[in-house]
């Protein structure tokens, strides 16, 4: 059973930082590249991040770029999303998703070509101005 769940969310003030984690099990966690994902009310659910299965290499959409910092621990099982300087529009559900390196690159996977095959339930985080 593959189980995938996100934790860390909550309130911060603007300007504030927030590390999500996001930790696997039922699969071969190194074998999958990994993202981060977020859902703001009213809006469709976009793209933040996205990491290859050793660490080494990232993509950053343009809300993440010099704020948010992704890495991944794969002897824990475990992805993190570092948000730093954060600003009450990021604002919204948070979700981590996996998705086999064979199927696409990390742009792929991030901006939504290629879809993750698992997806956690969520983390909401809210940042108060």
């Amino acid at each position: 059973l593959v189980q995938v769940a996100e934790s860390g969310g909550g309130l911060v003030q603007a300007g504030g930082s927030l590390t999500l984690s996001c930790t696997a099990s039922g699969y071969k966690f190194d074998d999958y590249t990994m993202g981060w994902f977020r859902q703001a009310p009213g809006q469709e659910r976009t793209g933040l991040a996205c990491i290859g299965w050793s660490g080494r290499s990232t993509y950053y959409r343009d809300p993440a770029k010099g704020r948010f910092t992704i890495s991944r621990e794969n002897a824990k099982n475990t992805l993190y999303l570092r948000m730093d300087s954060l600003k009450p529009e990021d604002t919204a559900i948070y979700f981590c998703a996996a998705g086999s390196y064979l199927s696409g690159d990390l742009y792929d996977y991030c901006t939504g070509s290629v879809k993750f095959t698992y997806w956690g339930p969520g983390t909401h985080v809210t940042v108060s101005s």
